[in-house]
């Protein structure tokens, strides 16, 4: 079966024991580990070995790949709609349940669709052009009324090339916030504010250095909030901050953020529930889908795995994919309610901010200047990365097939650290192999002080505007 070819890509014979020895013992930690771990992995991230095995059994995939010229007019007509329910509220007290009701109701929704509109236009998938895209995107940025498109693109595609690498991977949550908010109460925290964090951390984690497109971003933004705030006033300007909030927070779209990496519970029982052996023997999983309704109004993000296997097939063709390589998707593990994912996490004890995967070594920064390596060269490193996804796909097939007995050699268990009972764990504790400098980084002082203003500026103008003119 296609699954166990898959399997045979990730395990090695001489090591199936250790990796089933690893799952019982993930079965058994569920409800009894420390909480105030991460799952730690010697393994390269699964995306790379996945898509390899695909492209192997379904090589028509690759004709998935390229822009997806669809997402421009829906960017323009969310840009449209936005704008519209700006000038909706202008005369509505702010803060008022008319306001609330429509930043909550549409505004969010519609943000968190411009969101992942800048998503999809950082991997190259509006226009064949990377330059277009970059400066589309600037332009799906405005309704969200902080400029944040040129800064979104490094980080998240160093997220791809690095996933769950530990210094890198900036949507993993840090050691202090894991601490901090290791109750209900402070996971309630950080639903609410989860917005916050995704904009603050990546500064504390690496700085990245600001380019003309990030001096284009920010002017863009600040002339758009200028105008909305002369013909419009105060409180529709604040209606895009507030949507952005709200579209960030306790907002049914929200829990894409966590049901994307977070390893749940019921996710740690590896043994149980699995359809063949093959499944039964894989490595924990560390990236989750979602197949349910809010992936209308998501660019289907929710197909998460899909994503991350393959980043240059754009949101219209992911269930393509689905449909093509099902036997490589069905066995695994799932979300059914966003909602229902938020929830969880708030309520559930064994469920928290130390439930991510986490790796030591690996992976690349993308646009970060020198030192863009990390410890070891790329395990991740990709084919169909962002520049490449103009390429025509005859060329990216030729590409591949000359390459995949070398990338294959490469595959499995790294071993430039001894290995343990359990591959998913270090030994020496929870946070003695977790490097965090809050003072250093916290006197970043121009990004933070780029993040202050760009966050605070606007939104103080709004009420200063709205208050003024009672």
């Amino acid at each position: 079966m296609p699954s166990t070819v898959l399997t045979a890509t990730i395990v090695q014979p001489t090591e199936a024991e250790t990796i089933h020895d690893a799952a019982k013992m993930a079965s058994t930690e569920a409800n009894g580990k420390e909480r105030d771990d991460f799952f730690w992995a010697y393994t390269e991230e699964p995306h790379r070995t996945r898509r390899q095995a695909i492209i192997k059994a379904h090589p028509e995939v690759l004709k998935l790949c390229g822009p997806e010229p669809l997402t421009i007019p829906v960017v323009l007509a969310v840009v449209a709609l936005q704008v519209f329910c700006a000038w909706f509220v202008k005369d509505a007290a702010f803060l008022s349940w008319r306001f609330l009701a429509t930043a909550y109701i549409v505004g969010a929704t519609a943000n968190q669709n411009l969101f992942l509109a800048i998503h999809e236009i950082t991997h190259n998938l509006a226009f064949k052009s990377p330059l277009a895209n970059r400066l589309f995107a600037v332009v799906a940025n405005l309704p969200i009324g902080i400029p944040y498109s040129a800064s979104f693109r490094p980080y998240h595609l160093t997220h791809h090339k690095s996933l769950g690498v530990d210094g890198l991977d900036t949507d993993l949550p840090t050691a202090l916030e894991a601490w901090f908010l290791d109750s209900v109460g402070g996971k309630a925290f950080f639903c609410t504010f989860q917005i916050l964090f995704y904009a603050l951390r990546p500064m504390m984690v690496y700085k990245i250095p600001l380019t003309n497109i990030h001096a284009f971003n920010i002017a863009a933004q600040i002339a758009f909030d200028v105008a909305i705030l002369k013909m419009f006033g105060g409180t529709a300007l604040g209606y895009f901050i507030m949507s952005s909030f709200l579209a960030g927070s306790l907002h049914p779209c929200a829990g894409h953020f966590i049901a994307e990496h977070y390893v749940f519970s019921q996710h740690a029982r590896l043994a149980e529930g699995r359809k063949s052996e093959a499944a039964k023997l894989a490595p924990p999983p560390e990236t989750f889908s979602y197949y349910g309704i809010l992936n209308i109004f998501t660019y289907n993000v929710g197909l998460h795995n899909e994503h991350h296997d393959f980043p240059a097939i754009p949101w219209t063709r992911l269930w393509k994919l689905n449909k093509i390589a099902n036997e490589f998707y069905c066995d695994l593990p799932c979300h059914h309610s966003w909602v229902g994912v938020t929830w969880q996490f708030i309520r559930d004890k064994e469920v928290g901010l130390w439930c991510r995967v986490k790796r030591k070594e690996g992976g690349r920064k993308v646009g970060a200047g020198d030192g863009a390596t990390h410890a070891q060269p790329p395990l991740v490193s990709s084919h169909y990365d962002s520049a490449k996804y103009y390429t025509s796909n005859t060329t990216m097939l030729s590409r591949t097939v000359a390459r995949l007995p070398a990338t294959t050699a490469r595959r499995g268990f790294h071993t430039t650290r001894p290995q343990f009972a359990s591959p998913y764990h270090y030994p020496e504790g929870p946070r003695s192999n977790i490097p965090f400098n809050p003072l250093t980084r916290f006197f970043a002082v121009r990004y933070w002080t780029f993040m202050a203003v760009g966050f605070g500026a606007p939104f103080g103008i709004a009420v200063w505007q709205t208050y003024k003119n009672k």
